[in-house]
């Protein structure tokens, strides 16, 4: 059965929205969410792809949301990211929208280069909000790691379809 549902509750300035499809999507307001999406029948992407879907990871950084950690393997991507206010409509982007234009704008260009047509991605995402900061950082290392552990590389640093949000140094002056 395939249907969708969306209930959002607010507390203090922060909401949770609560969407479902095949699967229970909860959004929640300012807090970093960790997202999966597969390849349909997953399908190894050639390495040209996984270029093409990393630069639509990071296309929204900054403006959609702040992305903390992208890796883009064979068949499925890993992210960590936190939606960010959509000025225009004075509300956080919606996460469903976040990963519709992640997939939609990746698997347009892919299709477009295979001169095929069809669906590069299953339409269901894994998401579930990071809770802590010390959560946070095992799920940066998860995903930073899971290249490793496919046995593609022998150190993260090796695989090139890696994005991580540089570090902030609180100590440099502004302008450096």
């Amino acid at each position: 059965m395939n249907f969708w549902l969306a209930r959002s509750f607010s507390n203090d300035n922060q909401s949770v929205t609560i969407t479902r499809r095949n699967l229970p999507h909860i959004q929640h307001d300012y807090r970093p969410h960790f997202v999966t999406f597969c390849t349909k029948q997953h399908r190894a992407l050639p390495e040209w792809a996984r270029r093409v879907v990393l630069d639509c990871c990071t296309d929204g950084h900054s403006t959609k949301y702040n992305l903390y950690v992208a890796v883009v393997m064979p068949d499925h991507v890993h992210l960590i990211l936190t939606p960010l206010t959509d000025i225009e409509r004075q509300m956080i982007s919606p996460l469903s929208e976040i990963m519709k234009g992640i997939k939609g704008t990746a698997a347009h260009a892919i299709n477009k280069q295979l001169n095929r047509r069809g669906a590069v991605w299953l339409e269901e995402s894994f998401d579930h909000v990071v809770r802590s900061s010390e959560s946070l950082d095992a799920k940066i290392e998860y995903v930073l790691k899971n290249p490793v552990r496919k046995g593609l590389v022998t150190v993260p640093s090796e695989y090139p379809r890696i994005w991580r949000r540089p570090k902030e140094t609180p100590f440099l002056p502004l302008g450096i």
